[in-house]
C-alpha cells in the first residue's frame, strides 16, 4: 500500500506520495492561506490528497500532521497557532469529505518521528525534536514511538512559561517560549529594537550591529533557559532542531553552550543537532503514523 502524508503548515500546505519503502513518487506544494478560513483549508487538504491518489497505482493510506493537537474527549483542534483550526473537528470532516480513516497527529509529533526513524535522531533512544518557526512545539519519540501522554500534550514546550510576566500569548498566558524563539516573534523583537520590518534571514545578516548583538544575546538567553529546563525534566538522548529558525548556524555552538550553562549538571553532552529531513520531516512523518 502507498502512503500519503500531509503537512499542514502555517503558511503553507505539503504533500507526498510515498510507496511502502518510503520512496517518493511524487509531492506538491499549496499555500495554506488560513486568513481566507477554516472551511477553505479544508478544501484545500481534500483536493491536495485527490490530486496525489489519482497519481498512485494502488489504495494509499492517508496521514496528516498539524499544529495543535486532537482533544482525546471531543476530537476537535486544541491549542493551534493557526487559530482557525481551533474547536474544529479536522479530523471527521476529513474523512467525511474523503470517505476513508486517516490518521492525524501533533506537527512536531511527525517531525520528531521523522528525524527519530530516518534522519538526525536515528542512532537515539531516546529524541526530544523541536519545532521553531511559526510556533514552536516538541515531540517525544521513545524507542521509534511517539510519547502522547495521558491527555495528547507531550512534547508541548512552546507553552511552558519563561517568564510570568512576560509577552502576552494567543494561548491566554503570558510568557511562553513561542512568544520570544519563534520566527515571527524574532522578527517582532528585531523590529522593536531598529523600528525596521525585515525577515528572519536578513534579520541573521546584521548580527554585528548594536541592535543585533541585543538581538542574538536575548535570543540565546532564551533559548538556553527553554531547552535547559526540557533537558532537565527529561534527559534524551539527542535534541533535533527543525523549523525555519533551525537553519540558523549558531545555534549548534553558541545556542548549545547556552543551553548547557543552565542545565542542572555538570556533565551535560546532550547533542543538539539539525535535522536531516528538512522541508521533508513533516511529510515523511505524516506518512509514517
Amino acid at each position: 500500500m502507498n502512503k500519503i502524508g500531509i503537512d499542514l503548515g502555517g503558511t503553507k500546505i505539503e504533500g507526498i506520495l510515498l510507496d511502502e519503502n518510503f520512496n517518493e513518487i511524487t509531492r506538491k506544494r499549496i499555500s495554506t492561506n488560513q486568513d481566507h478560513g477554516y472551511d477553505s483549508i479544508l478544501k484545500s487538504i481534500s483536493s491536495l490528497i485527490q490530486d496525489l491518489r489519482v497519481k498512485s497505482n494502488s489504495e494509499s493510506s492517508i496521514g496528516i500532521c498539524t499544529p495543535g493537537i486532537i482533544s482525546k474527549n471531543t476530537g476537535l483542534i486544541e491549542n493551534s497557532n493557526t487559530q482557525c483550526l481551533i474547536g474544529k473537528p479536522l479530523k471527521n470532516d476529513l474523512e467525511n469529505v474523503l470517505e476513508q480513516k486517516i490518521s492525524m497527529e501533533n506537527d512536531a509529533n511527525c517531525f520528531a518521528l521523522a528525524e527519530a526513524i530516518l534522519g538526525a535522531g536515528k542512532n537515539f533512544d531516546l529524541v526530544f525534536g523541536v519545532i521553531m518557526g511559526t510556533g514552536v512545539g516538541g515531540g517525544i519519540i521513545i524507542r521509534k514511538k511517539i510519547h502522547t501522554g495521558r491527555v495528547n500534550i507531550a512534547g508541548e514546550w512552546g507553552h511552558h512559561c519563561i517568564r510570568p510576566d512576560g509577552n502576552s500569548c494567543y494561548c491566554g498566558n503570558n510568557g511562553c517560549i513561542e512568544t520570544y524563539i519563534s520566527g515571527p516573534a524574532l522578527e517582532r523583537y528585531w523590529t522593536k529594537l531598529t523600528y525596521k520590518t525585515e525577515p528572519l534571514h536578513e534579520i541573521v545578516k546584521k548580527l554585528d550591529t548594536e541592535a543585533g548583538k541585543r538581538w542574538k544575546e536575548d535570543f540565546l538567553e532564551n533559548f538556553g533557559l527553554g531547552l535547559a529546563n526540557v533537558i532537565d525534566i527529561l534527559d534524551p538522548d539527542a535534541i533535533i532542531l527543525g523549523g525555519g529558525v533551525s537553519n540558523i548556524d549558531f545555534l549548534y555552538d553558541e545556542g548549545k553552550n547556552a543551553v548547557y550553562e543552565k542545565v542542572f549538571s555538570d556533565q551535560i553532552d546532550t547533542p543538539i543537532l539539525k535535522n536531516e529531513l528538512g522541508d521533508s520531516s513533516g511529510v515523511f512523518g505524516a506518512c509514517m503514523i
